[in-house]
């Protein structure tokens, strides 16, 4: 059990050591002079020695109480500082999310803003990265990941819409050459998104076998790399209408042979069995799926 004296009489003894004088300790607490040095006698009692040498007019720290006023002082800056930094972040909840990369980048970060106006309690910190991450160890309140998901116990994971793998590209690409017929793809250089599900390959099959140089082209191991390439007019990519949604609304990219869309599961939300009914964490599911529900290919 922890040896605690009062925090009234911890007041009282850090006001007078700080202002040198009980009356200044009153009045800075809105207390009787009296009542200041019925606290500080109740506090010396407790620890069992003199804090302060006492004049007829005057008051002084003991040894003693010199040095128990520093590391009280400190402990109340200490406490100080924390209730501003609540004050000044006003947030009540931490919630962590970690996401891969591209999803982060291209989807969820433009939308954060959004969250955050509908809960201003919450406290969202985003973390990206490609590796899976151990919710067990506390530290992420929720993961999102790309591609499929190991059962992992105690571990709660649902698979986000459906997404449309499409075909993109800048404006001024299309100019390059036709652009009519699948086929017409040979004539262009392909972008390659390595870690994607489903490829230029995969594609080509699902689609009476288009004749693609599928080993030519810039290859990259993240969505939000092969986007940017397109963007800067080095070839076609073939790319989630999500991941593309900013560069589709401003005109960078424009979707070609939008029939030949192919709809895949892509991403998943998981979470620990146990917090799944948090509400931080509740209120972060329904946001994000009423957020992908308008972001939904039509």
């Amino acid at each position: 059990m922890r040896k605690m004296p009062s925090l009234k009489s911890l007041q009282a003894f850090e006001a007078a050591a700080r202002r040198g004088s009980f009356a200044a300790a009153a009045n800075e607490l809105h207390v009787t002079a009296s009542a200041i040095s019925h606290q500080i006698r109740f506090l010396e009692q407790e620890v069992g020695v003199s804090l302060f040498h006492r004049n007829t007019r005057t008051i002084a720290l003991t040894d003693v109480g010199e040095s128990y006023f520093q590391s009280v002082s400190e402990a109340f800056t200490t406490v100080e500082a924390a209730t501003r930094d609540i004050e000044r972040h006003g947030k009540s909840d931490i919630l962590t999310v970690h996401s891969v990369p591209s999803f982060a980048a291209q989807w969820l970060m433009p939308r954060l803003a959004r969250f955050s106006a509908q809960h201003s309690s919450i406290d969202v910190r985003l973390h990206a990265s490609a590796d899976p991450v151990d919710l067990n160890a506390g530290l992420v309140d929720i993961d999102i990941r790309y591609g499929s998901v190991l059962p992992t116990r105690g571990v709660v994971t649902m698979t986000l819409p459906e997404e449309a793998i499409m075909v993109f590209c800048a404006p001024d690409v299309i100019a390059r050459g036709p652009m009519k017929e699948l086929s017409d793809l040979r004539h262009h250089t392909l972008i390659h998104s390595e870690v994607n599900l489903l490829s230029w390959r995969g594609w080509s099959k699902r689609h009476g076998d288009v004749p693609l140089d599928f080993d030519r082209g810039p290859r990259f191991d993240r969505s939000f790399m092969a986007i940017s390439a397109a963007v800067d007019g080095l070839g076609i990519c073939l790319e989630s209408h999500l991941l593309v949604e900013r560069e589709r609304q401003t005109g960078r990219l424009v979707p070609l042979f939008e029939n030949h869309h192919e709809m895949i599961a892509c991403h998943s939300f998981s979470v620990l069995k146990a917090k799944q009914n948090v509400p931080k964490i509740k209120a972060f599911q329904k946001w994000i799926l009423e957020e992908l529900i308008r972001s939904k290919y039509k």
